[in-house]
């Protein structure tokens, strides 16, 4: 068990610096692979869900998924479902606006992209069924590791327990513990290239499945 004695923010700095270095380390190769492998892994569970709503994000750098992820998951949504993309708020909090297409992005704070339409407001992710969102570690009993901001505890504060929240991670980066503050808002699954969809709790609506992208338990 890591020794969290010294104080949780701390760290929380030193769990980050570790985890970023790991990433900026992957060659482009093996951060491809990796990006279609989290894709898979994805896009088998929006299509066996079907939601007509859902979130996620552009990952850049080194954040798996690649920067096509949004694309490539709206492309699997049933038809009129709607991809929504958060846009950072000068307190850091997420507004969120619908992706309309890679030309509709444009360049925001903390080196995101977000979509540049219409503003729904901070509460539109409180309705929606499965909410994909980035983190540099999560553990195996749904703490997750941000990057110091608090915009998505935020959001998680506004998405109901039963919501399937997923973050897509790197193999390695499923840990079996992380310091944890009050305000840290647990996810309920995990996606990596080497085991795809993974549970971390009893998530409602997700049978177990066979293929790629299968989910498997704790």
């Amino acid at each position: 068990m890591p020794d969290f004695s010294h104080g949780a923010e701390e760290a929380k700095r030193a769990a980050r610096a570790a985890v970023l270095a790991r990433r900026r380390a992957l060659d482009a190769s093996r951060r491809a692979d990796a990006a279609g492998r989290v894709q898979a892994g994805l896009v088998a569970l929006v299509r066996r869900l079907r939601p007509l709503r859902m979130t996620a994000y552009v990952p850049v750098g080194s954040e798996p998924g690649g920067p096509d992820l949004p694309a490539v998951l709206h492309a699997a949504l049933p038809p009129g479902g709607e991809l929504l993309l958060p846009v950072l708020c000068d307190d850091l909090d997420l507004d969120w606006a619908a992706w309309s297409g890679p030309a509709g992005l444009v360049a925001a704070g903390r080196g995101m992209r977000e979509p540049a339409g219409p503003r729904l407001g901070r509460s539109a992710v409180a309705g929606v069924p499965l909410v994909v969102l980035p983190a540099l570690a999560v553990d195996r009993q749904g703490r997750r590791l941000g990057r110091g901001g608090g915009s998505y505890d935020r959001a998680l504060a506004r998405v109901p327990a039963s919501t399937l929240t997923v973050v897509p991670l790197h193999d390695g980066e499923l840990v079996e513990a992380l310091p944890a503050e009050p305000h840290d808002r647990p996810v309920r699954a995990v996606v990596t290239p080497a085991d795809g969809l993974r549970t971390l709790d009893d998530a409602s609506g997700v049978a177990p499945h066979t293929s790629a992208g299968r989910i498997r338990g704790r």
